[in-house]
């Protein structure tokens, strides 16, 4: 017993040793923010002003002084950042941290969901349905009520309902004609158990809100809040923070309003002004001084900003040694003359400089300016990863064995039984699956409850026309369903592998088989399909052997990566240059940065402008994201002349970089070494706006 106690109290000493040390290394504006535990506190944390720092030694700076794991709670935006987080309070600290509540909104919304499910009347093995199943459940619906919709109005409904759920909007004269579709959807998704990501943030919320005795609990348990990247909440995730926070009141937010670039899905940096309004006798802390850039990037971003109005006031600074040398700016001619002087200078910094090529980022307002950007780097043999790309988890072979493994742990769950139901081919086509649907409607049960009753029951009704061929195999389908929900709540008792059972379920289904008959012409896409469900058993493998998971259930390794998939990085492109529009780089940060395509029309963005003229100001804060992401060298290009829809037209360079003073920028040369004879002093205009 003494020998335990000796042994605790030298790992508290040394985790004593080992924050104090760290907190002798902050700023004081940092360790002031570190050390302000109780009360309302506001941390305005520019750029680059090592707010993730101040973050995790806060939270450990709580745990030493006492207060339990269970009482905090800790909200960011990404899983990825809830990860780095927990990652760096452990290795601040020395402890495990198990219970410690460290995560994005929707993963504390399910958390709610779960412990809470009965009583918003859904059962404990809920689906979350991610943007492809919603739409799938919004296409059935709309089916059931006999209305025809193209597949982008489809989207354009989805997007509809996500902002009347979220409050971003209310019906009127125009949309109320969508309300059946709006109603039945939800009820289709009662029906299947299921739910979908605004769920995950309004229901918690709704629940809170009418059940005071359930909120009391949860502001019993969660005595400290802090939330992370505050500027792009929500108003429904203030609102659910506010409700947690008002009792105990030590609530702390971290943010920075001129980095607010999301109102687009829904984020309100106005929830700042909220919080000073709800907590009046909040302390407020600046911080600063940016440790990422260099003093010419941030004179730069500094004088861009100060040109919104509405925001909190601020200048970056730094202290740092880095090499004052100005931005460089490029007037190509043409799209294809800025890929090619991108994918130069790219080559020439990795020769003469040896970057590496993941600490340069290219990044543009949209999608659609990267094309020519692309042809070039292929050009130049330069590895490259672009955002946006299909997810791992939405490929189809894993969205067929996922839909599996939904269905085995949930069978009410229709829209991925549709999917699965004939893959690989059990001869069940629209004619099965009309009598399959209709059934289920006039029973008002789920499509799986109606196949059981095809395959067992008497076969008169609408079961009647179903000959014995579908029926055996709708029987198989049945079995291996029954036998695997066996095999895997066995495996959970037994703490025994998932991940060996999900391989057994591959192979009994065929999948292999499935695919050469799929793709029978193409041995390699057949060999790279199967590849990926193996993978995907290794990552099941490895989540369910970490010595930190205490409960490894297939229901929290199948709503973990629904989750996951929203933000999830493949560490296969370590390693590339990173192509990416600017929301896209929000968080990350590069020793080169190239900003392509900033001509007026698209930075500022034409479309956004013309949508809401008031959008000039998170126009520019998308500008100010996009300069304080580059760490040592910023590449600005502006093309003469820009091929758009088949059509050639005269640019003009953006309006913001008229903010930027002119002694901050220099035309741009190439960074190639240059022959003697070589003249390049008017290898680019003048700046054109001068």
């Amino acid at each position: 017993m003494r020998k335990n106690e000796n042994k605790r109290k030298n790992i508290r000493n040394n985790d004593i040793k080992d924050l104090e040390s760290v907190k002798a290394c902050l700023n004081p504006q940092q360790r002031e923010a570190v050390e302000s535990i109780e009360g309302p506190l506001l941390i305005v944390a520019g750029a680059g002003s090592g707010k993730t720092g101040v973050i995790t030694t806060r939270v450990a700076e709580m745990l030493e002084r006492g207060i339990p794991q269970a009482a905090i709670l800790a909200l960011t935006f990404t899983n990825k950042a809830a990860r780095e987080m927990e990652e760096r309070v452990k290795t601040l600290t020395g402890l495990k941290l198990s219970n410690l509540t460290v995560s994005t909104f929707h993963a504390f919304g399910v958390l709610v969901l779960r412990e809470r499910s009965v009583e918003i009347g859904y059962r404990p093995n809920f689906t979350i349905y991610d943007s492809s199943d919603k739409l799938a459940c919004l296409r059935e619906s709309s089916r059931e009520l006999k209305l025809t919709h193209e597949p982008s109005e489809l989207n354009t409904l989805a997007s509809l309902f996500s902002d009347i759920k979220t409050h971003r909007s209310k019906w009127d004269e125009v949309t109320s004609i969508h309300k059946a579709l709006y109603d039945e959807y939800h009820e289709l998704m009662m029906l299947h158990n299921a739910v979908d990501f605004d769920d995950l943030i309004i229901k918690p919320l709704e629940l809170f809100e009418s059940r005071s005795d359930i909120l009391d609990e949860y502001r019993r348990r969660f005595r400290y809040i802090m939330v992370d990247e505050f500027q792009d909440t929500s108003r429904i995730q203030y609102r659910l923070v506010r409700l947690l926070a008002l009792e105990h009141r030590n609530l702390c937010c971290v943010g920075d309003d001129d980095q607010s670039i999301y109102s687009w899905r829904g984020a309100d940096f106005t929830n700042l002004l909220n919080f000073e309004k709800d907590f009046s006798e909040r302390k407020e802390i600046k911080l600063e001084r940016n440790y990422r850039s260099t003093g010419t990037i941030l004179k730069a971003a500094n004088a861009v900003i100060r040109n919104n109005s509405d925001r909190k006031d601020k200048e970056l600074w730094t202290h740092d040694g880095h090499d004052e040398m100005t931005i460089r700016f490029a007037a190509p001619e043409d799209e294809q003359e800025e890929a090619t002087f991108i994918a130069e200078t790219i080559g020439a910094l990795r020769a003469t400089e040896s970057l590496a090529y993941d600490q340069m980022g290219i990044l543009v307002r949209t999608n659609a300016l990267t094309r020519s950007i692309e042809d070039a780097l292929l050009a130049n043999n330069l590895p490259y990863s672009m955002s946006g790309g299909t997810s791992f988890f939405q490929r189809q072979e894993i969205k067929d064995m996922i839909g599996y493994l939904r269905i085995i742990d949930n069978p009410d769950d229709d829209v991925n039984l549709l999917r699965i139901i004939n893959t690989p081919r059990r001869g069940v086509g629209k004619t099965t699956l009309e009598v399959i649907v209709t059934l289920a409607r006039n029973k008002e049960y789920s499509l799986y409850s109606a196949v059981s009753e095809i395959v067992f029951g008497s076969g008169r009704g609408p079961a009647e026309g179903i000959g014995d061929k579908i029926r055996s195999g709708l029987a198989e389908f049945l079995d291996l369903i029954e036998r695997f929900r066996d095999l895997f709540q066995t495996k959970e008792d037994e703490k025994s592998s998932l991940a060996a059972t999900f391989n057994e379920l591959v192979e009994e289904v065929n999948y292999w088989g499935f695919l050469v008959q799929e793709f029978r012409n193409n041995e390699k896409i057949v060999k790279w399909r199967y590849e990926n469900i193996q993978g995907f058993a290794t990552f099941l493998e490895r989540w369910e052997n970490n010595p930190d998971n205490l409960d490894p259930t297939l229901n929290r390794w199948l709503n973990r990566i629904t989750l996951n998939a929203r933000d999830e990085v493949d560490d296969s492109e370590a390693g590339k240059v990173n192509l990416m529009t600017i929301h896209a780089s929000k968080g990350l940060e590069f020793d080169v940065v190239f900003l392509a395509g900033v001509e007026d029309g698209i930075v500022p963005h034409a479309k956004a402008i013309e949508e809401n003229p008031k959008s000039i100001e998170e126009e520019r804060r998308l500008f100010y994201v996009a300069i304080t992401r580059a760490r040592k060298k910023l590449y600005i290009s502006s093309c003469l002349t820009r091929k758009i829809r088949l059509e050639t037209i005269a640019c003009i360079p953006s309006p913001f970089l008229e903010e930027i003073p002119e002694e901050l920028m220099e035309n741009a040369e190439s960074e190639e070494p240059l022959s003697q004879d070589e003249d390049v002093s008017g290898y680019f205009n003048k700046m054109p706006w001068k």
